[in-house]
């Protein structure tokens, strides 16, 4: 059987199995802390579906993705384009 390393829910199907894609076990101590801080995280009150959308697209884009140009993608899907705080953290090396 391979393992599945690519795709949104890879990462959380290894912690919910223990193992990490190496194959090597992920220690008790790691997935305990993650669980707990993930509750937290739940129990959050969220500001709205567009705003976590947008978080996301910065978040995930920034990897991907040259700034000016996903700078316009937000701006043409009508989101507000980048902050200076967001370029200094995703795009300042």
């Amino acid at each position: 059987m391979t393992n599945l390393t690519t795709g949104a829910d890879a990462v959380d199907e290894a912690i919910a199995k223990g193992i990490d894609f190496d194959g090597s076990e992920i220690p008790t101590a790691k997935i305990d802390l993650y669980n707990q801080v993930m509750g937290l995280e739940g129990q959050r009150q969220r500001s709205g579906v567009s705003n976590t959308m947008r978080s996301r697209i910065v978040r995930i884009g920034a990897k991907h993705i040259p700034q000016d140009e996903l700078n316009q993608k937000l701006i043409d899907a009508n989101f507000a384009p980048l902050k200076d705080k967001e370029i200094a953290f995703y795009y300042s090396k």
